[in-house]
C-alpha cells in the first residue's frame, strides 16, 4: 500500500526557528516593556547581563549586552520594577522569545522610593544609623580627603571655601558619582583612605568629604547602595556626607557622622576661620598679660607691706642676748659652787690623812682644781664662741632684709606726708612736704621745681637691670 501524498511543505527546524524570529522582529520590533525583575544575578562573567521581566500572569525573558550595562543610570535589583526599552527576538537554541534592553528605568520614582525605604529599615535595624556610632570632627584637621568626581564644581567649590577659611592640605579619590560603577568606586575610596597608615608616604586624613552635586533620585541612586553605606559605617576617620542639595536625603546621609547640607557648607564644617581664631589667640594674649602684670603688682605691694612690718635688730636680738647673759653669770656662780663644795670635801680627806697626807691631798687638789679650772674655761669660751657665731648670723641675716643695711650704704627712703614711700619723681608735686630717711636719722623736706620728665623706660613700667650685689650703681631696695 502506498502512501497519501500531501501538498503541505516541509520545514526544518532552524527553518521554523529562524522564520518566527524574523516575523516576531518585524511585527514589534522596539517596545517598552514593563515589568518586575526576577532572577536577576548580576552581569554574567562575560559582562551581560541575563533575567526575566514578569508580571501577575505572565514572564518574558530579558538580555542586557556589556555595552548597554554601564550606559544603564541605576543598579538592576530583585524585586524593581522597572520599565524596559528594546527589540523583541526569539533565541533559536531554546525555543524561547526575549527582549533585547537596551534602555531601563525605574516605573516611576514611587518604585525607588519603596526600594530605599525598604533597605533603610533593613540597614537600621542592625544598628548602622545609630547616634551612638557617630564621632566628632576633629577641631582642626591637617589633612582633608575628599571623594567625589575631579572634574566637577563640587571640588572646585571645596577647594575655595577651604582656601578662604583656613588652608590645609586636601587629598583627593576621584570617582564617577553617577551610574552602574559609581558606588563601587565611592565605596573603594572610602575603604583606600581608611587603609592608609599613620606615617606613611601619603598623608592619612583627619576627616573624610565625600561629595556630589543635586541630581534626581535616579542620579543619586549610588550613594543608596548598601556597598556605600557599610563601606561609610566601617570607616574609622570621620566621615562627612555632602551629596546633593539640602532638600536630598541618601542613605550614606544617614550613617555619616556628620550631614552637610551642600559640599560647600561640608567644607565649613570641616575647618574653623583662621582669622576668628587669630583674633582669639591674640584676645587671650592681651588678657594673659594683664593678669600677668594685676598678679605682678598686688604681691609688690604685699612685700612691701610684709617689709615694712619687719621688727627692728635689735628687738629681735634683745631676747637671745639676754638670755646668753644670764647663762654667763649663771656658769659663773656654778663654777663657784662647785668649787666650794670640792674644798669643803677635800678638807674633811684632809684632816683625816694627817699632816703629810695633807698636803699630798692639797696638791692632789689644787691640780684637779686647776684640770677643772681649765676645762671649765675651755667650755665657756667654746660656749660663747658658739652663740656669738649664731648671734653674728642671725644680725647678718637681719641686715640682708632690713633697710637699714641699705641706707648705711648712702640711699635714702622718702615717704610722701602720709607716710607711704615715693618711687618716682614725676609723683611728687612742687610744694609737697616729704620726709626722708636717711642710716642715722630723718629730715623734713620741701618739694621744689617741676619733676624731671620721666625716662622711657620708667614710662613704660620697665625695670633696669639687676646690679651686682656690692657695686656702686646698687639700686634701691625699694
Amino acid at each position: 500500500m502506498s502512501e497519501p501524498v500531501t501538498n503541505v511543505a516541509e520545514y526544518t527546524v532552524s527553518e521554523i526557528s529562524f522564520a518566527l524570529k524574523r516575523e516576531i522582529e518585524e511585527r514589534f520590533g522596539f517596545v517598552r516593556v514593563r515589568g518586575e525583575i526576577s532572577g536577576y544575578r548580576g552581569p554574567h562573567s562575560s559582562g551581560h547581563a541575563y533575567f526575566s521581566l514578569k508580571d501577575e500572569g505572565a514572564r518574558i525573558e530579558a538580555v542586557i549586552w556589556r555595552g548597554t550595562m554601564g550606559k544603564i543610570r541605576f543598579r538592576p535589583e530583585e524585586g524593581m520594577e522597572v520599565i524596559a526599552t528594546g527589540r523583541l527576538t526569539t533565541f533559536p537554541g531554546s525555543s524561547k522569545y526575549q527582549i533585547v534592553i537596551e534602555q531601563m528605568e525605574p516605573a516611576g520614582v514611587g518604585a525607588l522610593m519603596a526600594l530605599l525605604e525598604e533597605r533603610r529599615r533593613k540597614l537600621a535595624a542592625e544598628g548602622l544609623f545609630e547616634a551612638a556610632r557617630k564621632r566628632p570632627l576633629p577641631f582642626l584637621p591637617k589633612v582633608i580627603g575628599v571623594v567625589t568626581s575631579p572634574t566637577g564644581a563640587v571640588i572646585r567649590d571645596i577647594l575655595h571655601r577651604l582656601a578662604d577659611r583656613f588652608p590645609v592640605h586636601v587629598l583627593v579619590w576621584p570617582v564617577r558619582v553617577q551610574g552602574e560603577t559609581s558606588a563601587a568606586e565611592v565605596a573603594a575610596a572610602i575603604r583606600g583612605f581608611d587603609a592608609l597608615p599613620e606615617g606613611g608616604d601619603i598623608p592619612r586624613p583627619d576627616v573624610l568629604i565625600v561629595a556630589r552635586g543635586g541630581g534626581s533620585l535616579e542620579d543619586l541612586w549610588g550613594f543608596n547602595e548598601e556597598v556605600v553605606v557599610r563601606a561609610a559605617a566601617d570607616c574609622s576617620i570621620p566621615l562627612i556626607s555632602a551629596v546633593g542639595h539640602e532638600t536630598d536625603w541618601t542613605l550614606i546621609d544617614h550613617v555619616a557622622d556628620v550631614r552637610a547640607p551642600t559640599p560647600t557648607g561640608a567644607a565649613e564644617m570641616a575647618v574653623p576661620v583662621r582669622r576668628e581664631l587669630l583674633d582669639r589667640t591674640a584676645d587671650l594674649a592681651r588678657r594673659l598679660d594683664g593678669a600677668a602684670h594685676r598678679g605682678i603688682d598686688l604681691r609688690r605691694t604685699r612685700l612691701l607691706a610684709a617689709a615694712r612690718a619687719l621688727p627692728k635688730p635689735a628687738d629681735v636680738l634683745a631676747l637671745p642676748r639676754q638670755r646668753l647673759d644670764a647663762v654667763g653669770l649663771a656658769l659663773v656662780a656654778a663654777l663657784r659652787t662647785n668649787t666650794t663644795v670640792h674644798g669643803r670635801r677635800f678638807e674633811r680627806v684632809a684632816a683625816r690623812l694627817g699632816l703629810g697626807g695633807l698636803e699630798r691631798a692639797n696638791a692632789l687638789h689644787r691640780e684637779r682644781l686647776g684640770a677643772l679650772a681649765a676645762r671649765a674655761a675651755r667650755a665657756v669660751a667654746e660656749a660663747l664662741r658658739r652663740d656669738h657665731a649664731r648671734l653674728d648670723r642671725a644680725v647678718a641675716i637681719f641686715d640682708a632684709v632690713n633697710h637699714k643695711a641699705t641706707l648705711r650704704r648712702g640711699f635714702a627712703l622718702v615717704r610722701d606726708g602720709e607716710g607711704r614711700p615715693v618711687f618716682s619723681a614725676a609723683a611728687v608735686l612742687a610744694g609737697a612736704r616729704l620726709d626722708v630717711e636717711f642710716a642715722d636719722g630723718r629730715i623734713a623736706v620741701t618739694a621744689e621745681g617741676e619733676p624731671a620728665e620721666p625716662s622711657p623706660a620708667a614710662a613704660s613700667g620697665a625695670r633696669k637691670p639687676k646690679a651686682k650685689r656690692g657695686g656702686p650703681d646698687q639700686g634701691s631696695l625699694f
